[in-house]
C-alpha cells in the first residue's frame, strides 16, 4: 500500500535522521567546550572526552608538551575520556587529539583560570543593560587573554551532552553583551596574575537554585521537593535540573578553577530551605566536577519588596546565604549591601565592585595573593555587660567605622524578644548596642529586613553583613553540637 506524501516525507526524515547518527557515530567528536581560543585549566589533570567509533584508539596532545601523547579507547558505545596534564599559564598552543580516519586540532589554545560564573539575572546582566560608566568600560575592554564562553539560555528535560556555544576574546563587543559581574571578575584576576581567564558563564534571569541542581538530587530530598514552585512560568523555567542539564551538564568535567555565583532573589519566598538547597547544588556540582572546587556566593542586595508582608523574607534568605558560607568547606561570601542605587531595584548597576570583591576573595583563598580587608565583617558573639550588648566580628581586624551620625538599622530586644530600636557606639573592632528600654539585652538584629542600607563598615571600607544573634548563635550551637555527637 502506498503511503500519503506526508507519511512518506515522515518516514524518509526518519531514515535520513537515523542514517546521519549512524554516521556521526563513528567520527571523531569532542563537545563544544573544546574550540579554538579556548582556556583550559593550568597545572592540572585536565579531563578530555568526546565520541568516536567504537572500540577504537584515540591520541591526545597538548603542544605545551608535545612528547607526551595520551592514548585512549574507546568503548562499545564509541565514548572516551581521559586526563592531559597541563603546564604553567601561557599560549597560544594546540590540542591535538587523532584517530584512525580523523583529526581535530584545536589552535589559540591558553592555559590559565577558568572559572564557572553562575546564577540568575545579576549573573547574567550585561553591559549594554546599564552598569556604571558603561561607555568608558565597553570601550576599554579590550582583553584578548580573557576567552568567554557563553552558555544559550536553553532547557533540558534530561542531561545533555553538548551546548551551542564557543570561545570568544574579549572585546568591547564581546564584553557588552556578556555577564558584566564575570567580566570584572575576570578583569581583576587577569590584571594582578598575568595570566590568562576563562569564564564559563551559565545564567538565567529569574531562575531559582532549584533549576541548577541534578533533578534527583531535589527529589531525593522531600524537604527540597516540597518548595519547588508549583506553578510554571512563562518566562523561566522552574522544575528542577532544567538548566542544570542543559546549561551546566554539557561542560561537565571540564577543569576549571572554581565557581561564582550570584542567585538568591527569586527563592525568598521559601527561604528556610535555601541553605540545604544550596549546599545540595554545591555537594553536586562538587561531585560531578570531581573537584571540591571553591564557591564564592553574593549575597543579596536590599530591595523594597511590597508584596512581603513580614518585611524581612529577604533578609531571611540572606542568613542562609551566610550559613551556607559558614558551614560549607571551601565557600565564602561578598556582601554588597553599600552598592545599591535604587532600593526598589533588584539590579544594582555598580557590577564593578561586585566583580571586584569576588575577585578579592579568590586572590587571597584561592591563589594565595597577600591581601588585607577583602572580607566583610560577620557576626561572632555576643556578650551583656552593664545593660549593653557588646557585638564581636570575625574579619574586623582593621576595625569598625560609621559612615553617618549614627548607625542605620539597629534593633535590640529583652526576653521577650520584642525588638526596639536601638544607638550604637563603636569601639575598635566592636559594637556597643543599647536602648534605653531594654535593661537585659538577650538579642540584637543588624539591617534585617528587606531593604534597609546599613552604615556600618570595617576601617577597609566593605559593609559589616546583617545579622540577628538569636538566631545565628543558635545555628553556632547547633554546628558544634553535631561536631562533638
Amino acid at each position: 500500500m502506498l503511503l500519503k506524501t506526508g507519511k512518506w516525507m515522515s518516514v524518509m526524515l526518519l531514515f535520513f535522521t537515523v542514517g546521519m547518527a549512524i554516521f556521526a557515530q563513528g567520527q571523531l567528536a569532542l563537545p563544544s567546550v573544546f574550540g579554538d581560543g579556548m582556556v583550559m585549566q593550568r597545572q592540572t589533570d585536565a579531563p578530555v572526552w568526546g565520541w568516536a567509533a567504537s572500540d577504537t584508539e584515540v591520541r591526545i596532545t597538548g603542544s605545551w608538551l608535545p612528547n607526551d601523547t595520551v592514548v585512549v579507547r574507546t568503548g562499545g558505545e564509541g565514548v572516551w575520556e581521559t586526563t592531559i596534564r597541563t603546564a604553567e599559564a601561557g599560549g597560544p598552543y594546540t590540542l591535538t587529539v587523532i584517530n584512525k580516519t580523523d583529526v581535530k586540532e584545536f589552535h589559540g589554545v591558553m592555559l590559565g583560570e577558568v572559572w564557572l560564573c553562575s546564577g540568575q539575572s545579576n549573573m547574567q546582566w550585561s553591559a549594554l543593560r546599564g552598569i556604571v560608566n558603561q561607555e568608558a568600560e565597553i570601550a576599554a575592554a579590550n582583553y584578548p587573554d580573557i576567552r568567554i564562553f557563553h552558555t544559550p539560555r536553553r532547557i533540558a528535560r534530561t542531561p545533555q551532552n553538548d551546548c551551542d556555544a564557543s570561545w570568544t576574546p574579549c572585546t568591547p563587543q564581546t564584553m557588552s553583551q556578556t555577564s558584566a559581574v564575570s567580566y570584572f571578575f575576570a578583569r581583576r584576576l587577569h590584571t594582578a596574575l598575568r595570566i590568562p581567564v576563562g569564564l564559563i558563564v551559565s545564567a538565567w534571569g529569574g531562575t531559582g537554585y532549584e533549576v541548577w541542581t541534578k533533578r534527583e538530587l531535589i527529589e531525593n530530598n522531600p524537604m527540597l521537593q516540597a518548595d519547588v514552585p508549583k506553578i510554571q512560568s512563562p518566562w523561566v523555567p522552574v522544575k528542577p535540573g532544567l538548566t542544570y542539564n542543559q546549561m551546566i551538564h554539557p561542560v561537565i568535567p571540564f577543569a576549571i578553577a572554581g565557581v561564582i555565583w550570584y542567585q538568591g532573589s527569586n527563592n525568598v519566598d521559601h527561604y528556610a530551605t535555601y541553605g540545604l538547597g544550596l549546599q545540595t547544588m554545591i555537594n553536586g556540582w562538587r561531585s560531578e566536577f570531581r573537584k571540591e572546587f571553591p564557591f564564592y556566593l553574593v549575597q543579596i542586595a536590599p530591595c523594597r519588596d511590597e508584596a512581603d508582608t513580614t518585611g524581612n523574607m529577604s533578609a531571611c534568605l540572606r542568613e542562609q546565604q551566610e550559613f551556607v558560607s559558614r558551614l560549607v568547606p571551601k565557600t565564602a561570601m561578598v556582601v554588597i549591601s553599600d552598592l545599591v542605587d535604587d532600593i526598589t531595584d533588584v539590579h544594582p548597576r555598580d557590577k564593578q565592585n561586585v566583580g571586584l570583591r569576588l575577585a578579592n576573595l579568590a586572590l587571597a583563598e584561592t591563589y594565595g595573593q597577600p591581601l588585607k580587608n577583602y572580607r566583610s565583617p560577620l557576626f561572632r558573639e555576643m556578650r551583656v555587660e552593664n545593660g549593653k550588648a557588646i557585638i564581636s566580628f570575625d574579619y574586623a581586624e582593621a576595625g569598625l567605622m560609621c559612615t553617618g551620625t549614627h548607625i542605620e538599622g539597629l534593633k535590640i530586644a529583652g526576653a521577650d524578644r520584642q525588638y526596639v530600636d536601638a544607638e550604637g557606639i563603636i569601639e575598635g573592632d566592636k559594637l556597643i548596642v543599647f536602648s534605653p528600654k531594654i535593661k537585659t539585652p538577650a538579642a540584637v538584629m543588624f539591617c534585617f529586613d528587606n531593604d534597609t542600607m546599613g552604615n556600618l563598615f570595617s576601617g577597609g571600607g566593605l559593609p559589616v553583613a546583617p545579622f540577628r544573634t538569636d538566631r545565628i548563635i543558635s545555628f553556632f550551637n547547633q554546628i558544634n553540637t553535631n561536631r562533638h555527637e
